[in-house]
């Protein structure tokens, strides 16, 4: 039209009062032309419309489960993107939405009853809220077996195709660890003898071991109720990772923050999830839907899991910091605090799963070979980069 318009004024100008008549010819001429313009490109418009898709519903739809808040970084960062990715690698035919914060109801125990039974589709689960019901993966929640989260979770990944019976009831999408626990307390801790006779929220049935060992009383609690046990002197400090640290506010609750001067790891221990699905919902799909869940799922999902989460430590870290202090225990008190619960605990994880047939020694020199192998994997492949 602008084009149009510009012609029409070159004209004027050269014809100035000369030919009024002229000008009306070729007024009607441009505006006929103008108006076929409109009416071609209108044309155009609908029949483009009519020949593109409709936005067409999807044909699964799945819920996914978890218990943390949307705010934690396990939501937006990890189990958003995750669906977001499979809902587009299936073309639009798979839609899963996400619950956060226990909205479909129950606790963290409660999670892998809800995906087993079909409640829910897909639950992210902490194994160790369901104490003895996973055994053998227990095994990796030992202290100063911890090292990397890629470096676990690669370990983890070949430790349950050695054992697939520890997921029978599920299809296992993804299992992982986060990037370790560290001591979030209230007051300071600079000595492995400081710890004795301290309450400290806990994760886990083995987390609570080790606390034990060390002298100290463990309180098993699911990690949103972590405020309030703190906020109420209920407990001194929690077992955390700093990547949740900030959804749950501990960096405004206590102003010590503790890790080990530790080579492989800095961590005390580490806890090990699982995103699960329920069997019949996976074989519900057709053959190229399920392949589509397949392709996110293995070893470079536990991969890019375990970068993920270290990423994801950076902003508890940057926040505890700002409003506490941050501390290592020294080499000599971590190798004193290793005395006190590192064969303890192993002797009594060895026990109890003696009683179901299992071989503890076996199962922890297995996760320990299996860690050393893919930790030198890693090394290379840092070095290299």
């Amino acid at each position: 039209m602008w084009h149009f318009c510009n012609i029409r004024k070159k004209t004027q100008v050269a014809e100035g009062p000369r030919d009024r008549s002229g000008r009306d010819r070729q007024s009607g001429m441009l505006a006929r032309m103008a108006l076929i313009q409109r009416v071609f490109t209108a044309f155009l418009a609908t029949c483009l419309l009519a020949a593109a898709p409709a936005g067409a519903a999807p044909d699964f739809r799945l819920k996914l489960h978890h218990t943390l808040p949307p705010v934690a970084p396990a939501h937006h960062a990890m189990l958003v993107p995750w669906a977001r990715k499979v809902e587009a690698d299936s073309g639009g035919r798979l839609a899963i939405t996400v619950y956060p914060a226990g909205q479909l109801g129950g606790q963290a125990p409660q999670l892998m009853d809800q995906v087993r039974d079909g409640v829910v589709d897909i639950v992210w689960a902490l194994t160790g809220a369901t104490p003895g019901r996973f055994p053998r993966i227990e095994v990796f929640e030992m202290p100063f077996l911890n090292a990397h989260p890629v470096v676990v979770n690669l370990a983890l990944y070949d430790f349950v195709r050695r054992y697939p019976e520890e997921f029978a009831e599920y299809k296992l999408i993804a299992i992982f660890v986060h990037a370790g626990q560290a001591l979030h307390s209230r007051v300071p801790i600079r000595r492995t003898a400081d710890l004795r006779g301290m309450k400290f929220r806990i994760p886990s049935r083995l987390s609570g071991w080790i606390v034990e060992a060390m002298g100290a009383v463990p309180l098993g609690a699911p990690v949103s109720k972590t405020p309030e046990l703190l906020s109420k002197g209920i407990v001194d400090g929690a077992f955390l990772p700093f990547e949740v640290v900030p959804a749950v506010k501990v960096d405004e609750l206590v102003d010590y923050h503790i890790t080990l001067d530790n080579p492989r790891s800095d961590r005390f221990n580490t806890q090990v999830f699982v995103i699960a699905m329920n069997l019949k919902s996976y074989r519900a799909l057709p053959p190229d839907l399920r392949a589509v869940i397949d392709r996110n799922a293995g070893e470079e999902t536990a991969r890019w899991l375990g970068e993920l989460w270290v990423e994801n430590e950076r902003p508890g870290l940057e926040s505890s910091a700002a409003s506490g202090k941050l501390s290592r225990l020294p080499p000599d008190e971590v190798a004193k605090l290793r005395d006190l619960v590192e064969k303890p605990v192993q002797a009594r994880w060895f026990e109890l799963v003696a009683r179901k047939g299992l071989d503890g020694p076996v199962l922890l020199a297995e996760a320990e070979e299996l860690i050393q192998r893919r930790l030198a994997e890693f090394s290379s492949r840092t070095a290299a980069r």
